[in-house]
């Protein structure tokens, strides 16, 4: 302890400031020439495109890996070990030897035990990585790192949360998904429904413009200040890399992959785009480090709850962890007492991977349902296996969507959820759209979501008992115990201690 107390002094590593791509710089890329294209007939206009597919959004990314000319940044809070990632990295350092400037940036505690291999893909002379809110100590599992944050507890539990992804300066990738397999449906048994949204035209500037704020803010330091590596080092992690990859080119993901190529009867990877106004949403780069909670008008939340207006005829919540405070369920049942149709659809106890915050979320329930409030909760296991444009992956499934439906002409998608810790404590990205297409097709995309096949929908009987309608086997159910195990009860218990809510 006394040792974690002292900590250590990082290895001395020059830090460079990063520059903007310039409009020209940007605009003679094969991307930048193919937005031109697109963008041509909508001056002035943002196009955006829902990615709700895993497969398809990690299809796109690898697009644009071999596409980008100029430069990749990546901002991310997790960076996990598998199928997906092994063969990002393997095509980032593909670019990067075909002169493309790669720039990754990853939260700290996203990057644990994956120093070793993160320092050696930092030593290509094209690619940076960085660590944001980083400790010299711990690094090598979670439960170090865990125990290392305690002397600075009061910043290291808060976090970098924002999910980017930027081409050429000329397209980008928000949303929810970070790098792992259970983001982009190659994970077993469980994976995540996730939702991006992708973006071209204007609203790419601010959102280029917002990565760099983190890239050059002082909390963004280099990895090599931590881990060290030989100066050739990535040599060899593209070597392994690519035995790596000839020796599972021919796993079930990767064959799907590459039978998803070659199916033209599914269409393209992006689907139709929506064209509109579009408002680039970021928290301050330095929010980490600030003393107590920050006002709300210094927070993305603030700015979101500005720039979205009040809505005036429906609101839908979908949110992978739904915390609303007493605050925010005075709001939704204001708006639904006036007469707006509000949903939220979250996480049930038993698809959950983070029991404690359902928890918070149980002592709010009845209070939403009785002023009008409609609640649904993904189950852990799809009724049905039909294809409906709800990516779940796998027959087991947890919701990790962030994203809002304003009326029929707004929508909001991007990396915070509807709790306190993303409004307060971590940083978070995301675009607020204006556009009655995107709108129109969110609301379709959770229309099926809270279907009786994929969800439960949460109602209370005349006598005041909660109860789950869904559907087994094809048959209607209702249930009047709430779905999961007794170590998921015990865990949600312990989320219902008041004090608790304001972290969670």
């Amino acid at each position: 302890m006394a040792f974690l107390l002292l900590g250590c002094a990082g290895t001395p590593v020059p830090r460079e400031h990063g520059a903007l791509l310039s409009a020209a710089e940007s605009e003679a890329t094969w991307l930048g020439q193919w937005v031109q294209m697109s963008a041509s007939a909508h001056p002035g206009k943002s196009g955006f495109a829902l990615l709700s597919s895993g497969q398809d959004a990690f299809s796109l990314r690898l697009l644009l890996s071999e596409q980008a000319d100029r430069r990749l940044d990546i901002q991310t809070y997790l960076l996990g070990d598998g199928l997906t990632t092994r063969m990002l990295l393997h095509r980032l350092l593909a670019a990067a030897d075909r002169g493309v400037e790669v720039r990754l940036l990853i939260d700290d505690m996203g990057a644990v035990g994956q120093g070793p291999e993160l320092a050696a893909l930092d030593t290509h002379p094209n690619i940076q990585v960085r660590v944001y809110n980083a400790l010299s100590v711990g690094r090598g599992t979670l439960a170090g790192r865990v125990l290392a944050s305690v002397p600075q507890a009061a910043r290291q539990h808060r976090r970098m949360h924002n999910k980017l992804w930027i081409a050429d300066g000329a397209l980008a990738i928000v949303g929810g998904r970070n790098l792992g397999d259970e983001y982009y449906s190659a994970s077993e048994p469980r994976n995540f429904t996730d939702l991006d949204l992708m973006t071209l035209g204007p609203v790419v500037e601010p959102l280029t413009r917002s990565f760099h704020l983190y890239w050059n803010h002082g909390l963004a330091q280099p990895i090599g200040r931590y881990h060290h590596a030989d100066e050739e080092a990535w040599r060899g992690l593209r070597s392994s890399l690519a035995e790596w990859f000839e020796a599972n080119a021919d796993s079930p993901y990767f064959a799907d992959l590459r039978q998803r190529y070659a199916d033209v009867e599914q269409g393209p990877l992006v689907g139709r785009l929506h064209w509109g106004e579009g408002i680039a949403l970021w928290d301050p780069p330095g929010k980490p480090a600030w003393p107590g909670r920050p006002p709300l008008d210094r927070t993305m939340a603030g700015e979101l709850l500005e720039h979205a207006g009040e809505p005036s005829e429906r609101l839908a919540i979908v949110s992978a962890y739904f915390v609303p405070g007493a605050h925010g369920t005075r709001l939704l049942r204001q708006l639904a007492e006036a007469g707006v149709e509000v949903e939220v659809f979250t996480n049930s106890l038993e698809a959950t991977d983070v029991p404690l915050v359902h928890g918070a979320y149980q002592t709010r329930r009845r209070a939403l349902l009785d002023s009008g409030v409609a609640l649904y909760e993904m189950r852990a296991e799809s009724e049905s296996d039909e294809d409906k444009g709800f990516s779940v992956g796998s027959s087991a499934s947890s919701l990790h969507i962030k994203a809002l439906a304003i009326d029929d002409d707004r929508v909001f998608v991007g990396s915070p959820n509807a709790d306190p810790r993303s409004v307060w404590w971590n940083t978070e990205v995301g675009v607020l759209a204006a556009s009655p297409g995107l709108a129109a097709e969110l609301h379709e995309l959770t229309e099926v979501g809270e279907s009786p096949e994929l969800s439960y929908r949460v109602e209370r009987s005349v006598s005041g008992q909660l109860y789950w309608q869904t559907v087994q086997q094809g048959e209607p159910v209702r249930l009047v115990r709430e779905p999961g195990s007794i170590w998921r009860r015990l865990g949600a218990l312990l989320g219902r201690i008041a004090w608790l809510e304001p972290l969670l």
